[in-house]
C-alpha cells in the first residue's frame, strides 16, 4: 500500500501540484525605445554548466510577455537576483502583472539601474541591471540553436507553429530562451566569501519562491541560518591514480609524490584533471610531472578561477 496520493498533472504542474522551490529574479532586457524592462522569474536554471565552450542558463516564459519579446528581438538580457526583504519581494511582484507596458509600470518601479559593465566597458547597448542586485549574470540569447534564429517579435495573441523543442518559440504561447552567460557580477562582499571559502553567515539573503499557487498570493520563504554538512572525502589508492595516470599520455609521466596530490579527486573526474595537467606539462616542455609542478598547475588554475 502506498504512502503517497495521487495528484493530478495540469497546466502549471509546478504551481498547482506541486511544491516547488525556485530562485526568484528579476530579468531586465532592452525595450524598442532603448529604455531597460524588469520582469520578475523563477522559471530559470543552469543549462550548459560544463564541457562546452560557453555557459548558459534556460529562461521559460510566456513568448508574449515583455521580456520574451525584448528577448526575441535583440537578444540580450541581465538576470538580477534581488535579495529576500519583504519589499524587495513586494516591488518584484508589482512587476509582474501580464500585459502592463514597459511604459506603464517601470516610472513606478523602485528598484534602481545601473548601466551594464559590458556596455560600460564596450560600449555595446545592454539592458540595465539593478543596483541594488546581490548577484546578475549578464547572458546573450542562442538563437541558432534549434534553428530559432529565425523567430521574431511581434506577435501577442500566440505564434502558430511549427514550434522549436528546447530554444525560442516553443508553444503557441510559449517560449524557451537558452542565454549565453557572458559576465557574472557579484557584490564585494559575497565576491570575496567565494574566493576566500564561504563560511555560514557568507551565504547571501536570496528568497525562495514557491511560486502562485493560489488566485490571491505568491509565497516565498526568505533565507534562515545555512548548515553545513561534511562531505564523505574518499581517497583513492596510489595505485589506482597511477593506473589512470599511465594511460592518459605515452610520454608524460607522473612521479608518486605528483599523484598524491590528486587522490582526493572523484573517481569520474580523474581522467579530465589528469589531462589537463598532461597539457600544462606539453605546453611548458615537461616529461616527467612532480610535486611541484603540481602546485604551479594548481596556483594556475586557482588563478583563472579569481579572473572569471
Amino acid at each position: 500500500m502506498s504512502s503517497f496520493e495521487n495528484l493530478r498533472i495540469v497546466d502549471n504542474f509546478y504551481q498547482t501540484s506541486l511544491f516547488f522551490p525556485m530562485p526568484t529574479v528579476t530579468v531586465s532586457t532592452l525595450c524598442e525605445d532603448g529604455s531597460t524592462n524588469l520582469g520578475p522569474y523563477s522559471l530559470i536554471q543552469p543549462y550548459y554548466v560544463a564541457g562546452k565552450d560557453y555557459y548558459a542558463m534556460l529562461l521559460c516564459c510566456r513568448n508574449s510577455s515583455n521580456t520574451a519579446q525584448n528577448i526575441l528581438r535583440t537578444g540580450k538580457c541581465a538576470i538580477n537576483f534581488i535579495d529576500d526583504k519583504p519589499a524587495t519581494f513586494k516591488e518584484a511582484v508589482k512587476l509582474s502583472w501580464p500585459g502592463d507596458k514597459p511604459s506603464e509600470k517601470m516610472p513606478r518601479c523602485r528598484f534602481r539601474l545601473e548601466m551594464s559593465r559590458i556596455e560600460e566597458e564596450t560600449g555595446e547597448k545592454r539592458p540595465q541591471v539593478m543596483s541594488d542586485a546581490i548577484q546578475v549574470i549578464e547572458c546573450t540569447w542562442m538563437r541558432e540553436l534549434d534553428g530559432a534564429d529565425k523567430d521574431e517579435a511581434g506577435e501577442l495573441n500566440g505564434y502558430e507553429g511549427p514550434y522549436h523543442d528546447f530554444n525560442g518559440i516553443t508553444s503557441k504561447f510559449g517560449a524557451h530562451f537558452i542565454l549565453r552567460v557572458d559576465r557574472i557580477l557579484m557584490k564585494k562582499r559575497y565576491s570575496d566569501a567565494i574566493i576566500r571559502g564561504v563560511r555560514a553567515t557568507d551565504f547571501p539573503p536570496l528568497p525562495v519562491d514557491y511560486g502562485y499557487r493560489d488566485s490571491k498570493n505568491f509565497w516565498f520563504h526568505r533565507k534562515r541560518r545555512m548548515r553545513a554538512e561534511l562531505l564523505q572525502m574518499r581517497q583513492a589508492s596510489l595505485e589506482s591514480v597511477r593506473y589512470a595516470a599511465d594511460r592518459v599520455d605515452d610520454k608524460v609521466k607522473f612521479t608518486d609524490e605528483a599523484l598524491k596530490t590528486v587522490l582526493g579527486v572523484p573517481r569520474v573526474f580523474l581522467p579530465l584533471v589528469l589531462k589537463g595537467c598532461v597539457d600544462w606539462a606539453k605546453e611548458n616542455g615537461v616529461e616527467l610531472v612532480d610535486e611541484t609542478h603540481m602546485k604551479i598547475i594548481q596556483d594556475k588554475r586557482a588563478q583563472e578561477k579569481n579572473r572569471k
